[in-house]
C-alpha cells in the first residue's frame, strides 16, 4: 500500500457504513515515509451519540444477547471474512502502524485472526448455567442456579500500537458474550477498524447496532463514551494516565471498568544465565516494533560481576540490528508512529543521560533513513533502579541497563515500579528461576525465553498496569455478569 493509491475510510454506525455527520475528515501518514496515504471521517460527539443509542438498542431490543447458537456463527463468518482480506489488511497495517511486515504474521493480524475461532469455540461450550443444587436457607427448600449473562454496551477504546490485535481481544469476547460495541480505535491507525467494520456489515449477519466503529481525531469521542450513562463496560488499552481518567468517568455511573495500561518489564539475568541468551532476547524485545509495546522488557537486570560481558554482548547484538522500510520481510523494527513519539523518546535519551547514563549505542536518528520516524536500537548502561529511564514507560527501542547484587537484590529491582505488566528470568537452574519469577509480582512472566502469548491466555497487569484481563477464559468473562436465580421447591 503506497501513497499513490490513497484510501478513504468511513465510519460503520447502525449497520451503515457512513461519512461523519458534518462531512469532516482527517488525514493520516506513513510513519516510514512521513507521505499522506488518505483520509478518514472525522466523527465528532453527533456521531457517537449515535453509535451509543444503536447498540443500546441492539441490545435491548434484538435477541442478539440470548441467541447463543447465532452469535458463534457470526463470529465464525467474522473470522472467514477477516482470512478472505489478509492480504489487503496486511498492507494497510504495515502503512498506518509502521510495523514490520513480519510481525503481521503474528500478533500483528495472523494470530488474533485465528483468535476469533478459539473466541467462538468457548462461547459455544461456556457452561453458562451452573446448579448449586438444593439448600434451605431460613428453611425454605430453594433450587439455586448461577447464570451468566451479558453486562450490555461496551464501549472498546483502543490504542495504536497492535492495532489489530487489541481491536480482536476486546471485539471478539465482547461479541461471543452476547453484548453490543461501540469501538474507538486510535485515529493513528484507523483502517484496520474501519476496514474490520465494513467486513461486519457486508460479509457477516451481526444485526444493524450490535458493532459500531466510531473514528475520529478528538479525544473527546473516548471521555464521551466513558461517561455516558447508557454504556454498561468501558474496555480501555493504553496509557496509565488516560486510564485514570476512564475510571473518574466510569465512577461517575458506576460502570463496569476494564484497563490495560503501561509497564516497564524487567528481564532478570540470574548470575548462571546463558548470557547470549539473556542479551538475546532483550535485543528482541527492545526492537520488536521499535520498543512499542505495554510489555515489553525495556528493564535489562544484568549480575553485576557480569555487567560488562553482558552489554559487550548487547552492543555487538544490536550495533547491526536489520531496522528501516517495514515492508522489507528482512526487516525487525519500523519506525516509531509519529514524530511526536520520536521527540519523546528523544527526549527519555536526554534525561537518562543528564541522571548519569551513559550511551552505550544509539540515542539519535539513524543518518541512513533521513525520512521516516526512525530511532536508532539504544542502549543506556549505569541506570540506577531509580532513574527516570527505569521508571517510566518510554514506548521506543530503548533499553535501560541495570546491575543486581544477587536474587533477593534482582527481585528487589524488579518490584520496585508503579507497573506491574511482564518480566522474564533467565537461569540455568529452572527451579532457580521459577522461584525468581514467582516473587516478581507481574501479571506474566517468562521462564527462559518462554512466551505466554495466546489467545486462551489471561493477559494483565498488577497496581498500575491496569484492571481486570484481556484473553483468556478471564477475558472472556470480564464481559459478563453473574445471576443468581432461587427457585422455591
Amino acid at each position: 500500500m503506497t501513497s499513490d493509491a490513497p484510501r478513504e475510510e468511513l465510519l460503520l454506525i447502525d449497520g451503515s457504513v457512513t461519512a461523519a455527520a458534518d462531512g469532516r475528515t482527517f488525514e493520516n501518514v506513513n510513519p516510514a515515509t512521513e507521505e499522506v496515504i488518505g483520509t478518514t471521517a472525522d466523527a465528532g460527539t453527533a456521531d457517537m451519540d449515535r453509535a451509543i443509542a444503536a447498540a443500546r438498542r441492539a441490545f435491548d431490543e434484538t435477541t442478539w444477547p440470548t441467541d447463543l447458537a447465532f452469535r458463534v456463527r457470526c463470529l465464525r463468518q467474522l473470522r472467514e471474512g477477516l482470512e478472505r482480506h489478509a492480504d489487503e489488511l496486511r498492507g494497510v497495517i504495515v502503512a498506518e502502524v509502521g510495523t514490520p511486515v513480519m510481525l503481521t504474521h503474528g500478533p500483528q493480524l495472523d494470530s488474533p485472526v485465528e483468535g476469533l475461532g478459539w473466541i467462538a469455540d468457548v462461547a459455544e461450550s461456556y457452561a453458562w448455567e451452573t446448579d448449586l443444587g438444593i439448600a434451605s436457607p431460613m428453611g425454605i427448600r430453594t433450587q439455586r442456579v448461577l447464570r451468566r449473562e451479558a453486562v450490555g454496551v461496551v464501549g472498546a477504546i483502543t490504542p495504536w500500537n497492535f492495532p489489530m490485535q487489541i481491536i480482536l481481544a476486546k471485539v471478539g469476547p465482547a461479541l461471543a458474550a452476547g453484548n453490543t460495541v461501540i469501538l474507538k480505535p486510535a485515529p493513528d491507525t484507523p483502517w484496520n477498524a474501519t476496514i474490520l467494520g465494513r467486513i461486519v456489515a457486508e460479509e457477516t449477519d451481526i444485526p444493524d447496532g450490535v458493532f459500531n466503529v466510531v473514528v475520529g481525531s478528538s479525544h473527546e469521542l473516548g471521555a464521551q463514551l466513558a461517561a455516558d450513562p447508557r454504556v454498561d463496560l468501558v474496555s480501555f488499552t493504553g496509557s496509565t494516565d488516560t486510564g485514570r481518567s476512564v475510571m473518574r468517568a466510569g465512577a461517575e455511573n458506576i460502570k463496569k471498568v476494564f484497563l490495560e495500561l503501561g509497564g516497564k518489564s524487567a528481564l532478570l539475568a540470574l548470575d548462571d544465565a546463558d548470557m547470549k541468551a539473556a542479551v538475546g532476547n532483550a535485543a528482541f524485545q527492545i526492537t520488536t516494533h521499535a520498543g512499542q509495546g505495554c510489555a515489553i522488557l525495556t528493564r535489562l537486570v544484568l549480575p553485576r560481576a557480569r555487567y560488562d560481558e553482558g552489554v559487550e554482548l548487547l552492543v555487538q547484538m544490536l550495533k547491526d540490528w536489520p531496522y528501516g522500510d517495514p515492508s522489507d520481510p528482512g526487516v525487525l523494527m519500523g519506525p516509531l508512529i509519529s514524530e511526536r513519539q520520536r521527540q519523546r523518546v528523544l527526549g527519555y535519551v536526554e534525561k537518562g543521560v543528564s541522571e548519569g547514563a551513559s550511551v552505550a549505542l544509539g540515542g539519535g536518528i539513524p543518518e541512513h533513513l533521513p525520512r521516516g520516524y526512525f530511532v536508532q536500537p539504544t542502549v543506556l548502561t549505569g541506570v540506577t533502579p531509580d532513574a527516570t529511564v527505569a521508571q517510566e514507560e518510554i514506548f521506543g527501542p530503548v533499553l535501560a541497563v541495570l546491575a543486581h547484587d544477587g536474587d533477593d537484590d534482582a527481585v528487589r529491582i524488579a518490584n520496585d515500579s508503579p507497573y506491574g505488566l511482564s518480566g522474564m528470568v533467565v537461569s540455568a537452574s529452572e527451579e532457580r528461576a521459577q522461584a525468581v519469577a514467582q516473587r516478581v509480582r507481574t501479571g506474566t512472566i517468562s521462564v527462559n525465553g518462554g512466551l505466554y502469548y495466546g489467545a486462551d491466555v489471561p493477559f494483565g497487569g498488577y497496581r498500575q498496569s491496569g484492571v481486570g484481563r484481556e484473553s483468556g477464559i478471564a477475558g472472556f468473562e470480564e464481559y459478563l455478569e453473574i445471576k443468581a436465580i432461587a427457585y422455591g421447591r
